[in-house]
């Protein structure tokens, strides 16, 4: 098994769904449309939250999205442009290590 290598270039984004249907929606196209490499959708998270002066609590379900970071900004163009949130969360963090077929792969499939 080849080893570890830089993994520079490469994000991990996390983004939060209403609803499992939304999830799955927002999954395919960002795979499709070749902004991501892999979407995982995990199951039901429980989100607390401050929205405009109260508390608020929401099942959700939560997006875990392996990009190339020079994908981001359309990635993030088209998140905000299907997601039914007023204001959708998306955080990428970058890569620093990661095993080298893994990385290569999400390079050449992530656009």
């Amino acid at each position: 098994m080849t080893g570890l290598a830089d993994g520079s270039g490469v994000v991990v984004a996390l983004a939060t769904c209403p609803d499992e249907a939304t999830a799955l929606a927002l999954a395919r196209t960002l795979v499709d449309e070749r902004l991501a490499a892999c979407v995982n959708v995990a199951g039901r998270v429980r989100s607390i939250y401050r929205w405009k002066g109260a508390v608020e609590e929401a099942d959700e379900r939560l997006l875990v999205i392996k990009a190339r970071a020079d994908r981001m900004e359309s990635l993030a163009a088209r998140l905000a442009e299907l997601h039914p949130y007023d204001v959708p969360e998306l955080l990428a963090f970058p890569v620093e290590l990661g095993l080298g077929p893994y990385l290569e792969w999400v390079h050449a499939e992530g656009g």
